[in-house]
C-alpha cells in the first residue's frame, strides 16, 4: 500500500501545503520505468545464475545491460524521489530549528542538487556526443557506446525538471508552509 506522501496531492513533512501534480502522466511512467528496469534485472541476474549454476557457463555479456539498466533506475528514481520528497536528506538538525532555517535549507539543498544535475546533464551530453562522433563501441557487445550514455543526459535533465518543480512548489508554499 502506498504512504499518503506518494498519492497526488498527499502532503510532504514539514511542507504543510499539498504536493504539485501539474505532472501526474510523468509520475505513472517513472514508477513504470522503475518497475520495468527492476524487472528486467532481475531477470537478467536469475538467468545468469541458474546457467551459471547448472552449466558452468556465465552470461558475462549481461553486466553491460545490468550496469545500464541500474543508471536508469537509479536516476528516475531519484527523479521520483525529488518530486516526492522521498529523497535522503539529513535532517536532524534542521528540523530543530525554526521555519525560516528548514525553508531556506531546504531551498539550498533543491538549489545545489539543481545545479549537479545540470552539470551532469550538461558533461553527460557531452560524452553521449563524443562516444557517437567518434564512434565507441562497447567492450562486450560490440554495439554503439552511445546507446547507453545518451541515457545519463536524458534522464539527468529529467531530474533537473523535477527539482524545478519541488523548488516552485517550495517557493509558492513560503516560509510559512515549511
Amino acid at each position: 500500500m502506498a504512504d499518503s506522501q506518494s498519492l497526488p496531492g498527499a502532503t510532504a513533512p514539514g511542507e504543510g501545503g499539498r504536493l504539485p501534480a501539474p505532472l501526474p502522466l510523468l509520475d505513472r511512467i517513472e514508477r513504470a520505468l522503475m518497475a520495468l528496469t527492476m524487472g528486467l534485472l532481475c531477470l537478467i541476474t536469475l538467468a545468469n545464475v541458474v546457467v551459471r549454476y547448472f552449466t558452468d557457463i556465465s552470461f558475462a555479456f549481461t553486466e553491460e545491460i545490468s550496469v545500464w539498466l541500474l543508471v536508469v533506475m537509479t536516476l528516475v528514481g531519484a527523479s521520483h524521489a525529488f518530486v516526492r520528497h522521498h529523497h535522503i536528506a539529513i535532517a536532524f538538525f534542521v528540523e530543530r530549528r525554526g521555519p525560516a532555517v528548514r525553508y531556506w535549507t531546504r531551498l539550498l539543498g533543491y538549489g545545489a542538487s539543481l545545479l549537479a544535475f545540470a552539470a551532469l546533464t550538461g558533461l553527460g551530453a557531452r560524452m553521449a556526443w563524443d562516444d557517437y562522433q567518434f564512434e565507441v563501441t562497447s567492450p562486450s557487445l560490440d554495439i554503439p557506446q552511445w546507446l547507453y550514455t545518451v541515457w545519463l543526459p536524458l534522464l539527468s535533465a529529467l531530474v533537473v525538471v523535477r527539482l524545478v518543480q519541488r523548488i516552485v512548489a517550495a517557493l509558492r508554499a513560503g516560509r510559512e508552509g515549511v
